[in-house]
């Protein structure tokens, strides 16, 4: 793995979590039921937020992009994402869900000060520098405007480079041969999470174990549904290609200002591990709490 690439996903683990809060804060929930979403689960409203840059898209396309979420699932949110508010309506809401959580998060001084600025400028810099072929949902929140407040722009920055990587995992993910609850399903072979924690994806029990059975023939999980060595190989390959194709927009920022970036967004980063609005146990790949001092 090349530098650029070991950069790439440590940038990751930096930024995910400022973007991710979107699907888990209250302000977020408090948007989404003020424009008539039920969220009582957050699928709604997870499908609506992520799902408007892309437009009113249907079942198919939104199959296509999320890749990993049973049909059936998706089927059930999109389009009836649409019927309840437009892409337009839904995208406004989002960055008051964020700006609003931000706020709740974050000391004043910082927020309003020229650090929160500094970052949002390196994040965009990086942002802007992510290609976007083969792309979706890097493209579509790249073709968003900018916001004008700092910490929203920062937030915008962060939300183009996870969809930048995510777009390239899933392209990963393909070279491996690894349909949707494939992907799943080895995922938690290597004990990256716990099955329990697949279940808002859709897949049924019987689809789950016909996923796994077809793993088992190819040699990649045994009889108790655990990776082989074979098996975290191809995860480990995975992981490679999705971080040399996420390496883009670092290589162009450089190991120096991604630092820089990286310090600067440390109060953002601590704040919301601090207030455990991430799930403990998640499929996101990344640490959700901060470790112990």
């Amino acid at each position: 793995m090349s530098e650029t690439s070991r950069l790439a996903r440590r940038m990751w683990h930096q930024l995910e979590p400022l973007h991710a809060v979107l699907y888990f804060s209250p302000q977020a929930f408090e948007a989404a039921a003020a424009l008539g979403y039920d969220v009582e689960s957050r699928w709604p409203s997870y499908f609506a937020y992520r799902t408007a840059p892309l437009g009113p898209i249907g079942t198919r396309l939104a199959t296509a992009t999320y890749y990993s979420f049973s049909p059936a699932a998706i089927a059930g949110q999109v389009p009836a994402v649409w019927a309840v508010a437009t892409p337009g309506q839904v995208l406004d809401a989002r960055l008051t869900a964020v700006d609003r959580t931000y706020q709740s998060l974050a000391d004043q001084e910082w927020l309003s000060g020229p650090e929160v600025r500094e970052a949002a400028e390196l994040a965009r810099r990086a942002a802007e520098g992510a290609g976007v072929e083969g792309r979706p949902f890097a493209a579509a929140n790249l073709d968003l405007p900018w916001p004008e407040e700092p910490h929203l722009a920062l937030w915008q920055a962060a939300t183009v480079l996870r969809e930048h990587r995510g777009d390239g995992h899933l392209a990963a993910l393909q070279a491996a041969e690894l349909d949707g609850c494939e992907a799943l399903v080895s995922f938690a072979a290597i004990g990256a999470a716990p099955v329990e924690a697949f279940e808002g994806r859709g897949w049924s029990e019987q689809e789950w174990a016909a996923a796994r059975d077809r793993l088992a023939a190819r040699g990649l999980v045994d009889a108790a549904g655990q990776a082989t060595e074979r098996g975290r190989a191809l995860r480990d390959q995975v992981e490679r290609m999705t971080d040399d194709l996420a390496a883009g927009p670092w290589r162009l920022l450089g190991q120096d200002r991604a630092d820089r970036l990286a310090r600067l967004g440390a109060p953002l980063l601590g704040a919301v591990f601090e207030a455990g609005l991430l799930p403990m146990t998640s499929t996101l790949g990344i640490a959700t709490v901060k470790a112990p001092d």
